[in-house]
């Protein structure tokens, strides 16, 4: 209990934080996405959460606006079947100029610390699947959605993206398992060093 709320502040002050001391940043990145392509600056979707409830969550867009997801649901299909073992979908060619920077870098992202604020996520914690993908899990693969997802995590710091589904889920088991104020402050730390050697970014 005390972790709880101990990490529900935590959350907001840094959210809170990184939005105001980011925010020349985040409107540069704004104006980037308008003159690279026309569209909306944010793209939002509908994800599943803690208790496996729905939420919309929001990046900044990265893709031309009107793409299909088509490709990227048949990739997640095979993935979570084990097909695959890298759970990005590489040289997707939906992605824009501006919006393929922002993936490499992790700052589409950004716009998700709203949904920190709001709740519907953490700083750290298992990342939320879209609709299309949290139909395909099984009763194993839905107990990652014991707690609230998270912006980083355990299997983004030490996999970056290169690992099974399998050993996806079984990582975030574990963190779930082991979670603490203390794990949650050295996966924060281990998440800058793993954005800036991007390895494993899309």
């Amino acid at each position: 209990m005390i972790y709880d709320y101990t990490k529900r502040a935590l959350d907001i002050a840094l959210a809170l934080l990184l939005l105001v001391v980011g925010l020349p940043l985040w409107l540069l990145i704004a104006g980037l996405v308008k003159l690279d392509s026309p569209g909306p600056v944010f793209y939002s979707a509908v994800a599943h959460g803690r208790g496996c409830r729905p939420f919309r969550y929001y990046k900044f867009r990265t893709m031309w606006t009107g793409a299909s997801t088509a490709c990227h649901e048949a990739f997640t299909a095979s993935y979570v079947q084990g097909v695959h073992s890298c759970c990005k979908l590489l040289d997707d060619r939906r992605v824009t100029p501006v919006g393929r920077l922002l993936r490499v870098w992790s700052l589409d992202e950004v716009p998700q610390l709203v949904n920190v604020i709001r709740g519907e996520m953490s700083l750290v914690g298992p990342r939320p699947p879209l609709t299309y993908e949290f139909k395909l899990y099984d009763v194993r693969a839905k107990r990652r959605l014991a707690v609230r997802p998270g912006i980083t995590g355990l299997h983004q710091v030490t996999s970056r993206g290169r690992a099974s589904f399998r050993r996806l889920v079984a990582t975030d088991l574990l963190y779930i398992r082991r979670r603490s104020l203390a794990l949650d402050l050295v996966i924060l730390a281990r998440t800058i060093p793993a954005v800036l050697s991007r390895r494993g970014a899309a």
